[in-house]
């Protein structure tokens, strides 16, 4: 006897052929464009190296302009590059949430409530014609209002003067601590000193900076109505490059002891 069409066995039998065609599509679609998803992710990494450091051109290919930057490993515990991890496929977020690969922190050494720091991070070297390091730009992180915002802070070749700042990811408040992505107010950091001696004194602060005030040339403008944004901010820069962060490696790649 047929089967009619109305039937709830048949209604089962289609919404289920449905599904396992779907699932097939969906898989096979997520296969075949992985690797372009990896490359655009790649490139818009890139793409934010760059724009830290002040050297992104509009209208010209990411991956030439990129070719004039060398990505290292640097061992965060000793401050030296190392060769023991490949920047090209380390991750170094994913390091930092292995018991093994990276060092819990305490309340006390973390400011910036990253919780573990990666025994390794990637750092980006550009040099001049001559060969002598003209920007280091280094990744950064660090708990602001609703969430860690990443980004890079770019060093000119003194390992003292900021070039630039930029975060490519955050959940912050849009017009408010949302403003990190602002161009004017990233504009503020160029030319900042990092250091006094070997003390972290760059700092951003609650307000605007007086010029003629003394240490103006440490101190960067807070983001009007974002405090807690302002303050984490502050507390990742100070954090990432300080004696826990990239200190060290700043000290030694100075002295030519990297």
């Amino acid at each position: 006897m047929p089967v009619s069409n109305d039937s709830t066995s048949k209604t089962l039998i289609v919404a289920l052929a449905l599904c396992i065609v779907c699932s097939v599509i969906v898989s096979t679609a997520a296969v075949v464009l992985k690797p372009v998803q990896e490359q655009n992710k790649a490139l818009d990494r890139k793409r934010n190296i760059l724009a830290a450091a002040g050297m992104l051109v509009p209208g010209q290919s990411i991956d030439e302009q990129f070719s004039h930057i060398e990505a290292r490993v640097v061992d965060l515990r000793t401050g030296k590059f190392t060769d023991e991890v490949s920047a090209d496929s380390y991750n170094q977020l994913k390091a930092a949430k292995d018991p093994k690969r990276s060092t819990a922190l305490s309340p006390e050494e973390d400011p910036a409530k990253i919780f573990r720091r990666e025994d390794y991070s990637v750092v980006y070297v550009a040099k001049d014609a001559s060969g002598a390091v003209d920007k280091i730009i280094l990744p950064i992180r660090g708990y602001g209002l609703w969430g860690t915002l990443y980004g890079f802070i770019a060093l000119n070749g003194d390992a003292n003067t900021v070039a630039g700042i930029g975060f490519y990811e955050h959940k912050e408040t849009p017009g408010l601590g949302g403003e990190v992505d602002n161009p004017r107010w990233k504009s503020l950091w160029h030319g900042k000193e990092v250091y006094t001696g070997n003390d972290v004194a760059i700092q951003v602060i609650k307000g605007t900076v007086d010029p003629s005030a003394p240490n103006a040339e440490h101190r960067v403008d807070g983001l009007a109505g974002a405090t807690l944004t302002t303050r984490g901010v502050n507390q990742l820069v100070r954090y990432w490059l300080g004696e826990n962060g990239f200190e060290p490696f700043l000290h030694n790649l100075k002295s030519g002891e990297a």
